[in-house]
């Protein structure tokens, strides 16, 4: 029997992913704000697409926690709460826990010098109550940790999760909810951890900075 071909379904999820990246980068970007409504037809406006692939790419970000759909209602961007906040910055502390002790002994001098910047950069943020600032940088700066942490199923459960629990870090409470005298030693433990090589400081670290109990 003839075999049917596979490359228009490779085809459709390619337009799909990229559709998706764009969709996805005006969110993080603010270009769509949260709770803005998503018009299929200004998507496709926009986009230059058909429905199909805006609708696959929306279901995506949707489980990613950047959309909130109810059938026949609406379609919009996830508008973070207060009240999420503190479980979605937790949660980044246990799933960044584990990273954080793979990619430590695995940094290049390279990378290490990159992280290290990074986190005085946060550091200096957050001395100036600018919390909200880190926040909006949130994705890009875990996805440093995840992209050396070497582990293809670690990295694959920070690409699905993070951008959506980073996001849910945008409100107004933030620094009142995650307060810099609680977050300064820590970054110093962390920065510590990392120029040391000392992979259990830097997981101890990072969950202390996202407000896990001690394990003590």
């Amino acid at each position: 029997m003839p075999v049917p071909s596979t490359q228009p379904a490779a085809e459709r999820k390619l337009l799909r992913d990229t559709v998706q990246d764009k969709i996805r980068d005006a969110i993080m970007d603010g270009t769509l704000e949260p709770g803005e409504r998503l018009n299929d037809d200004d998507l496709i406006a926009w986009l230059g697409v058909s429905r199909t692939p805006i609708r696959e790419a929306l279901a995506e970000l949707a489980r990613a926690g950047l959309i909130e759909m109810a059938p026949n209602r609406y379609t919009r961007v996830a508008a973070p709460t207060k009240d999420e906040l503190l479980d979605a910055y937790r949660t980044l502390g246990v799933i960044y826990g584990g990273v954080v002790r793979l990619a430590v002994p695995r940094f290049t001098e390279s990378e290490r010098k990159k992280i290290v910047k990074m986190l005085d950069e946060v550091r200096t943020r957050v001395e100036a109550s600018e919390q909200s600032k880190v926040a909006r940088d949130g994705a890009s700066i875990y996805s440093m940790w995840a992209g050396a942490c070497g582990n293809a199923s670690l990295e694959a459960l920070c690409r699905s999760t993070t951008d959506g629990l980073s996001f849910k870090l945008r409100v107004p409470e933030l620094a009142e909810l995650v307060p810099a005298e609680a977050i300064l030693p820590e970054l110093d433990n962390l920065r510590a951890a990392v120029l040391a090589k000392n992979p259990i400081a830097a997981e101890l670290a990072m969950e202390a900075i996202h407000l896990l109990p001690s394990r003590a």
